[in-house]
């Protein structure tokens, strides 16, 4: 297993300088990755300021050289793939094969989509999800692309150079368990990256239930990634299970979450990130799971 640190992208966390002093911290305390949230607008007092995650990790890959890093989840619906291609493969360069891409249907849908007069319907940015991780896959691979769909389209469009990793950048797909439509996504790209309904931590037992619903949908756990977001440590009444328990359960990454519940605060993050991973770091940031891309 390895493990990452997990954190919004607002808050005592919307500046990139401070980002980039974690991600330092993260790097040197062993820690295998580094994972933003993916917001543009969120109603609350505490939101405070929202830094880009894109420009930020440019900054955060430049500045290390072990981490694993990407966003945590990206909403493709109000992307414009062919843009997020670029951006992921530009990414990829610069982190030299270092990324990650998460992505989901994004939420609050209100806040994100809604106050821009965008879409707010889930079935149909689950339809451009599906749409843009087609073409995102297309374009990646170097090769003349044409994609007509519902809701995108593209005429003959080639893009290099490809991204540094092959046979494409892996992609993690968001998704509330036990929602059946979200795993029978993830199974057929390179991990999933699961909440309970509401957004609470799945337990031991969840992870093996989504385990074998991803295998039953095709894929290959010996190269397929389950990242589980928790608290661990002295959280005592937010823990599930042991790390170790979430292993065996088939979960390749931990990932330690910083929220507006828990260490909402720099200073207390950067303890946190100085205490090193639970198990000490001794995963490979480099690569995901064995076998995958």
């Amino acid at each position: 297993m390895r493990f990452a640190v997990f954190l919004p992208n607002f808050g005592p966390f919307g500046d990139p300088a401070k980002l980039v002093e974690l991600a330092l911290d993260a790097e040197r305390a062993g820690w295998d990755g580094f994972f933003i949230w993916d917001h543009i607008q969120l109603d609350g007092a505490e939101t405070g300021p929202i830094v880009d995650p894109w420009v930020a990790l440019s900054a955060v890959a430049a500045a290390t050289s072990r981490l694993r890093i990407g966003t945590m989840i990206t909403p493709v619906a109000r992307r414009r793939p062919w843009k997020l291609a670029r951006e992921t493969t530009t990414l990829d360069h610069v982190s030299d094969g270092r990324l990650t891409l998460g992505v989901g249907l994004g939420y609050p849908p209100e806040d994100e989509f809604g106050t821009f007069g965008e879409e707010t319907d889930d079935r149909i940015r689950a339809a451009k999800l599906d749409e843009g991780l087609a073409i995102l896959d297309g374009l990646w691979r170097g090769e003349e692309l044409d994609f007509s769909g519902d809701h995108f389209e593209v005429r003959g469009a080639t893009f290099l150079p490809q991204p540094v990793q092959q046979p494409r950048i892996p992609v993690w797909c968001g998704g509330w368990w036990p929602n059946p439509r979200p795993f029978r996504r993830a199974a057929r790209w390179d991990g999933v990256a699961p909440e309970l309904v509401g957004g609470a931590t799945p337990t031991p037992a969840n992870v093996a239930e989504i385990a074998a619903a991803v295998a039953a949908h095709g894929a290959d756990l010996e190269t397929f990634d389950i990242a589980i977001n928790g608290y661990s440590g002295d959280d005592v009444a937010q823990v599930t299970g042991s790390t170790d328990e979430y292993r065996d359960a088939g979960a390749t990454w931990w990932m330690e979450r910083i929220d507006t519940d828990r260490l909402f605060s720099f200073d207390q993050t950067q303890q946190r990130v100085h205490a090193g991973p639970p198990d000490g770091g001794q995963g490979d940031s480099t690569t995901t799971k064995k076998g995958s891309p």
